[in-house]
């Protein structure tokens, strides 16, 4: 099972990330939101990020200069907004990378209304009306179950070393999505991330 851990924004996190790597690194890349990172910001961790390791910039509603801005240091584009199957198109034949879209699940509605755009995986998210990520509330698994996408999906909202076997078993995603519960007072913590990954890999 694959493991992503977003909200990358600190050189300290990368050394994290490098001692103990995940598949997938995610970088926040659209404002107001705190873990932000700018495209100056993004080059500087992307070399020193292990290589071994997916570059993936998470993006809100962005517009095409903002992607232009980042995508010669990505490997994916992750959209968590609210993208037309128009920008999808228009984002992916502008950076030529990947695309996967995060849906805020409450209902089967919303897992269908995702499973039909043009992207290549789906990141199953908590909702919530106020944030569109990093909550740490746990997602509906019982809903994602019954309701399983074509596409292949992440399961994000609220894992944690504490019930990421669970939520395995419960789901059987291509992999977990993880940030707020790999940090102490709003940073990443090593430890953390030491024993989470720990706990997947075995």
């Amino acid at each position: 099972m694959k493991l992503k851990i977003c909200g990358i924004r600190r050189l300290e996190d990368i050394n994290y990330i490098n001692q103990y790597p995940p598949d997938y690194a995610g970088f926040i890349c659209s404002q107001p939101f705190w873990r932000y990172v700018s495209p100056e910001q993004l080059k500087a961790f992307t070399q020193q990020l292990d290589p071994s390791i997916t570059r993936v910039g998470v993006f809100v509603n962005p517009d095409l200069i903002e992607i232009c801005a980042y995508a010669k240091y990505l490997d994916i584009i992750q959209l968590h907004g609210e993208e037309s199957p128009e920008l999808i198109q228009e984002i992916r034949k502008l950076a030529g990378l990947e695309i996967w879209k995060a849906a805020r699940v409450k209902s089967r509605e919303d897992i269908q209304k995702a499973d039909v755009l043009p992207v290549d995986k789906l990141v199953l998210d908590s909702f919530s009306a106020t944030s569109h990520g990093g909550t740490g509330v746990l997602a509906p698994w019982d809903i994602i179950q019954k309701n399983r996408p074509e596409h292949e999906i992440f399961l994000a909202g609220g894992i944690s070393a504490e019930n990421i076997r669970e939520a395995a078993e419960a789901v059987h995603p291509f992999g977990m999505d993880v940030s707020s519960s790999v940090e102490t007072d709003k940073c990443k913590d090593l430890e953390k991330i030491r024993i989470l990954t720990k706990i997947l890999r075995n």
